[in-house]
């Protein structure tokens, strides 16, 4: 698929070409400044490029300019958006490098023939530069099987001697990036102890280093990339390195140095500080840049360490603390984050005995819509309530439950029991059509989505409650829309079937593609309630958000904003034509009893009048 980046300042423009674009099955994403549009190029290289000329930061040709600068996006075909359609700026468009131009007002098909035309050029080229570069790998291979056959007598006589290096190099290092592996560090961390055993003044320290977005690159860029970046890093960590020092491979995407012979966990701290400014820069692999950081969790020698993994245990808690707080940092260990992991174990272990003991329920948060203040439903919102901790945030044990792989288990039961509520509701305002068709949205995670039989599970508990599925809302996350698989998109349509609704929450958050949103069955999108918090006073905040509602109606949907808390907030949504929202302006979640109140005081059968927030 073709993937063409549209950038103009102009909202029309951009929507207007993005849809005519995505129609054709071309995959789209749209900027609008010249900033953005060089940091996208230069991560994505797309097929092709739309450049508006007027723009508020770079114009265009400034644009231009720097993007056939740059070896990496230099053949890219870039068509002008020209909006005065002078002599003298279509010169300039072609002087900077540009391939072509079309102007204002937008003839479609026009774009649509010109973009074709550029794509199939520059397809041929590639073509071209494929073959001579086939042509010229074969004439090298020729080479070198002909040198193969001078040295394989030689070749046979060195095999003996390779192969038992090789027995002494498996054993001790790893195969990857050449560096010690776990079992060399283990002996020379042990050999370091004994040391400070011996002697207490000879201090070492242990830093445990872990890739930061990883897992990422390694699924985006695939395993072969992820090895060649590790290699890379591997040989970044091994610069300025004493004899005294081990720089090791533990795994993945872990490493640790041993640093012997320190005064003060001041020089851990200097050293850890010098690998943090390293991991700044940029790794070119195989013509693309790379960027990743590096969380490092530092553990001092101490009397009170027995053995190699005590130390590593305390360097990887200390680690974890660095992710926590914001990753591409570092920490040195504590005794209170060794108290911390211990506090995160121990509940860890009560949520799985949670939904046992009957520790969750279910608040619900009224949605309201704009045009005349309206209840129009619910969201349902997981509340704990420990037995000794008292009630703990989902922000707080949500992570928790992905990370103990008990998020699926808490999603079905959230399911199931708000299914109940909502019968319950359906049957008895069965009379007040006000009431029984109130929808009520509940959160769905990606591991739900992705589970084989997840659909099995949704068909089970609509026949078992037999509630109107017209009234259940599912709220997915954008990150999984972000590069949707088959089985991912036949979930949704498959929920879709069956009438519920679905929302992408949190949006305006993540990267969704324009190409991928309006194929999916999607009935509203969700605005994040960071950007609603900044609504009134942040003017990219409301540009977001703006956008955000633009896109809705293009897509003929409806947006809804979470965390409405002020009147000024209220109103600049109502302004910018969003349909509903939800927030503490309105209501707190509310448990069962309380709905129940303000149902039966607003609503009756004689009195069949809309709830008025």
């Amino acid at each position: 698929m073709n993937e063409i980046l549209i950038v103009d300042d102009s909202v029309d423009s951009l929507s207007i070409l993005a849809h005519a674009l995505s129609k054709k099955g071309y995959k789209i994403r749209c900027v609008k400044n010249g900033s953005a549009a060089l940091k996208i190029a230069a991560s994505i290289v797309p097929d092709i490029i739309l450049l508006g000329i007027k723009m508020p930061d770079l114009d265009g040709y400034q644009v231009c300019k720097r993007l056939k600068s740059n070896p990496q996006t230099k053949n890219i075909p870039i068509i002008f958006i020209d909006a005065k359609n002078k002599v003298l700026d279509k010169v300039k468009a072609f002087e900077v490098g540009g391939d072509d131009y079309f102007t204002r007002p937008l003839i479609i098909k026009e774009v649509l023939v010109k973009v074709e035309n550029h794509l199939a050029i520059n397809l041929a080229r590639a073509r071209k530069d494929w073959f001579e570069r086939a042509l010229e790998e074969k004439v090298i291979e020729r080479t070198l099987e002909l040198k193969l056959i001078n040295q394989k007598l030689e070749q046979k006589n060195l095999e003996r001697q390779q192969k038992q290096n090789q027995l002494v190099q498996d054993a001790l290092y790893d195969r990857l990036t050449g560096l010690p592996n776990r079992r060399l560090l283990l002996e020379r961390i042990d050999r370091a102890i004994k040391k400070h055993k011996r002697n207490s003044d000879r201090l070492f320290a242990i830093l445990f280093i872990d890739l930061d977005r990883f897992k990422i690159i390694n699924d985006s860029l695939g395993h072969l990339i992820g090895d060649k970046l590790l290699i890379a890093v591997a040989k970044l960590l091994s610069e300025d390195i004493r004899s005294v020092d081990t720089v090791a491979r533990l795994g993945g995407d872990e490493f640790v140095i041993l640093l012997g012979d320190i005064t003060s966990v001041k020089d851990a701290t200097q050293v850890a500080s010098r690998l943090q400014a390293k991991f700044k820069k940029i790794f070119d692999i195989d013509d693309r840049s790379v960027f990743t950081s590096i969380s490092i969790g530092i553990a001092i020698s101490s009397s009170n360490y027995k053995n190699s993994s005590e130390v590593l245990r305390d360097a990887d808690t200390a680690m974890y603390r660095a992710k926590e707080k914001g990753k591409a940092r570092y920490e040195v260990f504590d005794r209170q984050m060794h108290l911390q992991t211990l506090k995160t174990i121990e509940l860890e272990n009560d949520l799985r005995l949670a939904l046992v003991n009957k520790e969750f329920s279910l608040s619900y948060q009224p949605i309201v819509g704009l045009d005349d203040y309206s209840l129009l439903g619910f969201e349902a919102l997981i509340r704990w309530q420990h037995p000794t901790q008292g009630s703990i945030s989902a922000i707080e044990f949500i992570p928790l439950a992905k990370k103990a792989g008990l998020i699926i288990a808490i999603g079905d039961w959230v399911l199931a029991q708000t299914c109940r509520q909502l019968a319950h509701w359906q049957k008895e305002y069965a009379a007040i059509p006000e009431v029984a068709g109130l929808i009520v949205s509940i959160n769905v995670s990606s591991e739900q989505i992705t589970e084989a039989n997840y659909i099995k599970k949704l068909d089970r508990i609509l026949l078992e409650t037999g509630i109107n599925p017209g009234c259940l809302r599912l709220e997915i996350t954008e990150e999984m829309l972000i590069d949707p698989n088959v089985n991912t998109q036949k979930t949704l349509l498959q929920i879709k079937q069956r009438n519920i609704k679905l929302s992408i929450d949190d949006f305006g958050t993540g990267y969704s593609s324009l190409s991928y949103l309006h194929r999916l069955p999607i009935d509203n999108l969700k605005i994040d309630r960071s950007l609603t918090n900044k609504i009134d006073r942040d003017r990219e905040s409301q540009k977001i958000v703006n956008t955000i509602i633009t896109l809705a109606h293009t897509l003929n949907i409806k947006a809804i904003a979470e965390g409405v808390e002020t009147k000024e907030q209220l109103e600049k949504l109502r302004a910018l034509g969003c349909e509903f929202a939800q927030g503490y302006f309105f209501a707190k979640p509310l448990n069962v009893e309380k709905v129940k109140q303000m149902l039966e005081k607003n609503f009756s059968v004689k009195k069949q009048s809309r709830l008025r927030i």
